[in-house]
């Protein structure tokens, strides 16, 4: 499950000595030296959701690979609902008792960042915040409106504490409150692993996934039952790309783990994306990597991410724009120069402008 402790009931380990073991927690190291971070997340991996909170797993790794000794403390809200958030105090307590880190990394914004945020620590608290904490949810159904209204409360209080904020996309940090410090906060997206995305053989993967090797075949990396992805608007899409004669066909990227997300991406022809907003999607940087050209509407960062790949296209979000779009994907029938764009947004290269925003903090007093 990777590193740390996941779950309500922690089992903690006993570390031995380390070089900070006698230093006071909320110390200041010098920025050149290593530290101990706590990361508390909402969403991480498990044997039952192994594709929920990957670019958490993922982001973890990459601060592990630049010498930030970094712990998980996982709260499973599926699972425990969400009175956990109320209960949870005492178990970070617990671990910081145990770990003693320098910095607490609340990754995920809302109710979470909220009640973390609203007790005094002797460390810094960094929160970062991914798109919909900010963003709400407006398509829902009444009561999950009420409570995502409720979760950008949450998110706008803990961003005013947080000694430190980081938003994945640039467009959020226009969403934070206007009394949030802009001198705290950092636009640093999440990293994608180059080693895992990369280009495969198309045949290969399509062979595996047993697709057909002649149809134009297209990822919709989102949940179905999601309103905010709007997969009707993709189905409507691809339908329409049907009747200009293209044999297409619509896979969901659902319930897939993330070990076979690569051969899924490469087995595609192209990337849909039909969402009402986003932070920084993940999976348009690895398919980018992967040289996927993606087809998308203008939502979070992705126009950013495109912008200069010859063969990825914005649409309008309405059926006929993003047929016309794929259309002209499938008339080239290529792969795109992508990997090269998403090199600086490496997990090793995010981890170490994370661990500089880091050594800032540690550096400045604690209020």
């Amino acid at each position: 499950m990777g590193p740390g402790w996941h779950g309500r009931s922690l089992d903690f380990p006993r570390f031995g000595a380390s070089p900070w073991a006698s230093q006071p927690i909320g110390s200041k190291p010098l920025v050149s030296m290593d530290f101990r971070l706590l990361v508390i997340t909402n969403m991480y991996p498990s044997p039952g959701r192994p594709w929920v909170g990957t670019f958490v797993e993922q982001q973890v790794t990459g601060l592990q690979s630049v010498g930030v000794e970094t712990k998980v403390l996982y709260f499973n809200r599926k699972e425990e609902g969400p009175f956990i958030y109320y209960r949870m105090g005492s178990l970070i307590s617990e671990a910081i008792a145990v770990f003693r880190p320098h910095l607490l990394h609340v990754m995920y914004g809302g109710v979470m960042a909220d009640r973390i945020t609203c007790r005094s620590w002797s460390m810094p608290v960094v929160v970062t915040f991914h798109g919909s904490d900010l963003l709400g949810e407006n398509l829902s159904g009444v009561l999950r409106k009420l409570l995502s209204h409720y979760g950008v409360q949450c998110s706008w209080r803990a961003a005013k504490r947080a000694a430190g904020v980081v938003v994945v996309a640039r467009h959020l940090e226009r969403a934070l409150p206007g009394e949030v410090d802009r001198g705290k906060v950092r636009v640093i997206p999440c990293g994608i692993d180059l080693e895992r995305f990369k280009p495969m053989d198309r045949g290969a993967c399509r062979r595996k996934l047993g697709w057909e090797a002649g149809s134009f075949q297209v990822l919709f990396p989102a949940n179905a039952g999601d309103p905010v992805k709007r997969p009707w608007l993709a189905r409507a899409a691809v339908q329409e790309l049907k009747e200009q004669g293209v044999p297409a066909g619509l896979h969901l990227l659902k319930g897939v783990p993330y070990s076979d997300v690569p051969i899924w991406i490469n087995g595609s022809d192209a990337l849909i994306l039909t969402s009402l907003h986003e932070g920084s999607p993940t999976v348009v940087k690895e398919a980018l990597a992967c040289g996927v050209p993606v087809v998308s509407v203008d939502v979070g960062d992705v126009a950013e991410r495109i912008s200069g790949i010859d063969g990825c296209h914005l649409a309008e979000p309405e059926p006929g724009d993003l047929a016309r779009k794929l259309l002209e994907v499938w008339r080239a029938s290529r792969r795109v120069e992508g990997r090269k764009a998403m090199r600086a947004l490496s997990i090793q290269g995010i981890a170490e402008r994370l661990k500089s925003f880091y050594g800032e903090l540690l550096q400045a007093p604690v209020s």
